[in-house]
């Protein structure tokens, strides 16, 4: 293949706007090429372009890696940014999942409104991601594999090579004659992609010579089908929603089919921006959440959310900090008063709003649920329990609930929706 027949702007062409694209830039041969390409399209109505490499500190040649990139960059005179960052694996965890989150992590604070990271994923990329979800039991989500693109930070993350073979890519490279990194970690197959590299996918290619381009388009097949899942979850979430903002029916959810409401409770924790749970902790929702009595107040937790019941309504939740519930404050009244543990401000104006002049009536004492607080509400003295029953807030928000004093007199409660 001749570098003229090899065109990356239709595939740019797709993806969003930019002020300017930001280059994963490692040192080997896909980083390369898509640099390559990119600063050869100088000029041409194209953004800006800028390599951006990561050192992460777990090969002896790290920092000849780093050289290599700063001559490249040099020649084709686009700037460099290497990001240094700690890679290395905590007790437990996967050696390329540390790497991956401190990469993209690294990469995405460096990410400015407008931006796009462009990472050099090819074909054979997609291909070995579809088998390896497919491995780990995935559904659509996961074996849709990687998309063209996707928000990331301030700006996105595109892949503008997703429909290019390694085949054209290393007759591209040398055609230009480009000199890369050969990283020796690549071989090493404890690591799970590798062995699929080296050992699996070989084998299979020889038996499927298209096997790259057939796996990707099962991918692209697969995306579709989570595309027509979100259309049918959006629609369903529209007769889901509960009277609490927020939450969904109980009620309403039952009268789907289990498939129906797995696939609507996990786009509604997308669209919370809440990691989606394993089958079984889902399973759990349906079997134990949703068909709990009126007064039980079950909960189903994983890693990163957890989903709670009370009455109708189902509520999804992000853990959230410690708060202890022993905690008082001393305010003025008269300047705002910001709790930590809650992410919430007391302002005088919300006292204001609730009868209570912080000008004569201070100081005041903010403290917390003990049981047996009242409060006088429209001229009535009212059990604080019964008054937070009535407004239906749930249970495990009750003692979160700032309560003002003045002296031993409750005079103000700062309900959540009031925030």
């Amino acid at each position: 293949m001749h570098p003229s027949s090899f065109d990356l702007r239709p595939f740019l062409r797709l993806l969003p706007s930019a002020s300017r694209y930001l280059v994963a830039y490692s040192g080997g041969l896909d980083s390369h090429v898509l640099l390559h390409m990119l600063a050869a399209l100088r000029g041409s109505g194209f953004p800006e372009v800028r390599a951006v490499h990561v050192h992460h500190g777990l090969n002896a040649r790290a920092d000849a890696w780093v050289a290599h990139c700063e001559a490249v960059c040099e020649r084709l005179g686009v700037p460099l940014d290497v990001l240094r960052v700690d890679a290395r694996a905590e007790t437990g965890e996967s050696p390329e999942a540390a790497a991956r989150t401190a990469r993209y992590g690294a990469l995405e604070g460096l990410l400015q409104s407008g931006d796009g990271l462009l990472t050099a994923h090819h074909q054979r990329d997609q291909a070995e991601t579809l088998l390896l979800q497919l491995m780990r039991g995935a559904g659509p989500a996961g074996l849709a594999a990687m998309p063209a693109w996707q928000p990331l930070g301030a700006g996105w993350h595109g892949r503008p090579m997703l429909q290019m073979g390694r085949a054209d890519l290393e007759a591209y490279a040398r055609a230009e004659a480009l000199d890369w990194i050969e990283d020796d970690s690549n071989l090493d197959t404890r690591f799970d992609r590798n062995l699929l590299r080296t050992r699996i996918m070989p084998a299979l290619r020889e038996r499927w010579p298209a096997l790259d381009e057939t796996l990707s388009r099962a991918a692209a097949h697969q995306a579709e089908t989570l595309g027509l899942l979100g259309d049918l979850a959006r629609v369903d979430l529209e007769n889901l929603r509960g009277e609490v903002p927020g939450t969904l029916s109980v009620m309403a959810l039952s009268t789907l089919r289990p498939a129906r409401i797995r696939n609507a409770l996990r786009f509604w924790l997308l669209e919370k921006g809440l990691p989606s749970p394993p089958r079984t902790r889902l399973q759990s929702v349906l079997d134990d959440v949703l068909t709990a009595g009126p007064d039980a107040m079950p909960c189903v937790a994983w890693e990163g959310a957890q989903l709670r019941r009370y009455r109708d309504a189902l509520h999804a939740l992000a853990p959230r900090p410690p708060h202890d519930p022993n905690l008082r404050l001393a305010w003025d009244g008269r300047t705002p008063l910001h709790i930590d543990t809650l992410g919430l401000t007391l302002t005088p104006e919300w006292l204001a709003s609730q009868g209570v002049d912080p000008d004569k009536e201070g100081p005041f004492q903010v403290a917390f649920r003990r049981g047996g607080e009242t409060l006088r509400v429209r001229g009535q003295t009212r059990e604080l329990k019964k008054l937070m029953q009535e407004r239906g807030v749930p249970p495990w928000e009750r003692d979160r609930a700032p309560l003002v004093y003045r002296g031993e007199a409750l005079v103000a409660v700062f309900w959540k929706d009031e925030g």
